[in-house]
């Protein structure tokens, strides 16, 4: 470790040395680091050139760095009191040795739904993510707008290539063909809908974003579509008749009562139908960092648990099909929009403020490092109501990785 002359007593940024030193290095997060302070003082940590450069700006972000505390440190970036410079999967990949303990604010996320109720919460919770403006996330997302993970067949492929392939798999999966009806579960920006209605599938969209729902509608007229968009929770919603299929992309995060949601697929699925989902995953539920649960998705809002989820789908009629690990895929997702948000930095800034483009900075470079490292998982999970008089068969998962 090296360090340059500064203006600075030696109390405060030794103490930090200090931690840093035993605290991140002595987690074995083994990657070269330069700390810079207002005024002059540089800490080197490593012995190569840095490949992540922290400037401190001012006294909360010193403050932030030295408690290390991961939520604090975010927030001191997010308003301008850090700067982060170079390879930002280096940078999150120091969080093993940060703290995120805040009882508190995870207890109330956890017990909210119960005071404020369930359909409340999660309208309050999808329009704090989602109702941000359309053209925000269409500058790092593809050309398809799919806002979850894609299949990939080689790591150098184009997002927008592997997405297509996702919502084919998601189609063929549940043996869709045109004139039939499917429950599109979050229709987000329509990725689902488009490529399934130009196949003159029907697709109902269920969103209970306001933005979304805008959106859904001019996709719908613009492209003739054989589609509609209703604006209506899913375990809220009913229909006189049964859909063949039902797909969930990528908001299985956002409905964590899983007995509750195989309830209302089983209403909803005709027999014989499939269901198609893919999702973020942890082994833990409810292991969510601060930083997300505070400023990408509150409430209760919780990972994909799969084990969880089989589970609850074994005391169900359905059966699994199959179980896809896409863990990789969704690093490979992550990074690109990542990549896409960073080329796209000054139109966002210009648009809609720095504090927007250095939250979703976080978030997407943070969640690629998660996949990378086994931090988080991913899965895509294909399930059948059986016909009826058909037996359920409890045997039938397999399991493959892409």
């Amino acid at each position: 470790m090296s360090q340059a002359a500064t203006v600075f007593g030696a109390s405060a940024p030794d103490r930090l040395s200090h931690l840093i030193q035993k605290r991140i290095f002595g987690d074995q997060v083994d990657i070269p680091l330069e700390i810079s302070l207002w005024g002059g003082r540089t800490y080197r940590f490593g012995d190569d050139e840095p490949v992540v450069k922290i400037v401190v700006k001012d006294r909360q972000g010193l403050s932030a760095l030295r408690r290390l505390d991961e939520l604090r440190i975010c927030e001191a970036y997010m308003n301008g009191s850090l700067d982060v410079q170079g390879d930002m999967l280096g940078f999150a990949s120091l969080r093993p040795g940060l703290n995120d303990r805040h009882p508190l604010h995870d207890l109330w996320r956890r017990i909210a739904p119960w005071f404020v109720g369930r359909l409340s919460t999660d309208r309050h919770a999808i329009a704090a993510h989602y109702d941000e403006a359309s053209d925000f996330y269409l500058r790092f997302l593809d050309p398809t707008r799919c806002y979850s993970h894609a299949i990939f067949e080689q790591d150098d492929e184009a997002l927008e290539t592997a997405q297509r392939r996702k919502l084919d798999f998601a189609i063929e999966a549940c043996r869709l063909k045109p004139g039939e009806r499917v429950l599109d579960v979050g229709g987000g920006w329509g990725s689902f809908t488009e490529q399934a209605g130009l196949r003159g599938i029907q697709v109902t969209s269920l969103t209970i974003s306001r933005e979304s729902a805008a959106f859904l509608t001019n996709l719908i007229d613009r492209r003739q579509l054989p589609c509609r968009v209703v604006n209506q929770d899913f375990l809220a919603y009913a229909s006189p008749q049964p859909y063949d299929a039902i797909v969930i992309l990528g908001v299985m995060e956002h409905l964590p009562d899983y007995p509750a949601v195989l309830r209302q697929i089983r209403r909803l699925l005709k027999p014989g139908g499939r269901v198609y989902l893919d999702a973020s995953a942890t082994r833990n539920k409810y292991d969510k960092p601060s930083f997300i649960a505070r400023y990408i998705f509150p409430a209760d809002h919780a990972f994909f648990c799969l084990h969880d989820f089989l589970r609850a789908v074994s005391k169900s009629p359905l059966d699994v099909l199959a179980v896809h690990n896409d863990r990789h895929n969704y690093f490979l997702t992550c990074q690109a929009w990542a990549q896409n948000l960073d080329s796209a930095r000054e139109d966002i800034i210009a648009r809609w403020g720095e504090p927007l483009y250095r939250r979703f900075r976080l978030y997407l470079w943070g969640s690629a490092q998660a996949f990378l490292s086994r931090g988080a998982d991913a899965f895509r999970v294909v399930l059948e109501r059986p016909a009826d008089g058909v037996p359920t068969l409890r045997s039938s998962t397999t399991g493959s990785e892409h």
